[in-house]
């Protein structure tokens, strides 16, 4: 764990909500099961096995002591998170963390939620698809597909899109999301519905057509989607929901899954869309086998 410990001290505490140190990428020989996340003002530690406590304890003794060099005497939040599997074990180790939590970024606001669940409300990695989505959703009516709590959407009408419509199946998800507008001074232009979306063409495209569609589902939610068996469905019908000059973000954080594996789905199941990219990842995010890395393709219409 050593390389953690050199690059905690070198990590700098923002404004913005950011990742500082990611393991996951396999870049860090040793601490692969480790990330460090800085959601001001509380730093969140999540290890993906178990650590020992001698293991713990030095890990919060390098963070207090690069805080306090950074910070001197302000209090230092911390919660810790171990993960594995369906598992997931949450504990504030130091300080607090406020009732309702805000953090920005690129000049929007987002409640999340620490202390409960994996998914705390904002997904970082996403930073770059949401900016993508900024800079070009305007005069735009978008799809926001697998909708969680609606980062894209309000990125969409920071953009200045025409309109937005979210659809996921978790309404405490979305009503995260209909927060998140409101926090953002955004109380029209978008619509809520708390449906499963396989089931919902019909209303998808009496909404539509749609210039801009993003499509960000789970990897492996069972009731919801499953990568290996509900992309394909997905990918049969999406495009006949855009705009002739339409554009689609193609997600996939699946590490199983290689980059080549969503591009074949397309060309079998949608073979009118056209890829055009692939946008890169928040360079902290970088990681040794980019097939392994969050995949986000742009795709247009033939």
């Amino acid at each position: 764990m050593q390389l953690f410990f050199d690059e905690v001290n070198k990590v700098a505490f923002g404004e913005e909500a950011n990742r500082l140190f990611h393991g996951r990428g396999g870049l860090y020989p040793g601490a692969e099961h480790l990330c460090l996340d800085w959601f001001p003002p509380v730093l969140l530690l999540t290890s993906f096995k178990p650590l020992e406590a001698d293991e713990l304890a030095l890990s919060v003794d390098t963070i207090k002591q690069r805080w306090q060099a950074l910070r001197g005497e302000e209090e230092l939040n911390l919660v810790f998170q171990y993960r594995s599997g369906g598992q997931t074990l949450t504990e504030l180790v130091a300080g607090s963390v406020p009732e309702k939590h805000k953090v920005k970024e690129n000049g929007a606001e987002f409640y999340i939620h620490l202390l409960r669940g994996q998914n705390h409300g904002l997904f970082l990695d996403m930073k770059n698809g949401r900016q993508w989505v900024r800079e070009h959703s305007r005069d735009k009516k978008v799809l926001n597909l697998f909708s969680y709590t609606c980062g894209f959407s309000v990125a969409a009408l920071q953009g200045g899109a025409d309109s937005v419509v979210n659809i996921d199946m978790s309404k405490g998800a979305l009503s995260i999301g209909k927060q998140n507008h409101l926090l953002n001074d955004f109380p029209a232009g978008a619509r809520f519905l708390g449906h499963d979306i396989f089931k919902s063409w019909g209303k998808l495209t009496k909404l539509g057509p749609y210039e801009m569609i993003i499509a960000d589902p789970p990897s492996n939610q069972k009731g919801s989607f499953v990568a290996t068996k509900d992309y394909s469905r997905l990918l049969k019908r999406a495009p006949e929901l855009l705009t002739s000059d339409g554009e689609i973000l193609l997600c996939l954080n699946a590490p199983e899954l290689s980059i080549e594996y969503l591009k074949l789905q397309v060309e079998e199941f949608s073979p009118t869309l056209v890829f055009v990219e692939q946008l890169e990842n928040p360079a902290i995010f970088a990681d040794i086998d980019r097939n392994k890395a969050l995949k986000v393709l742009r795709y247009k219409l033939a």
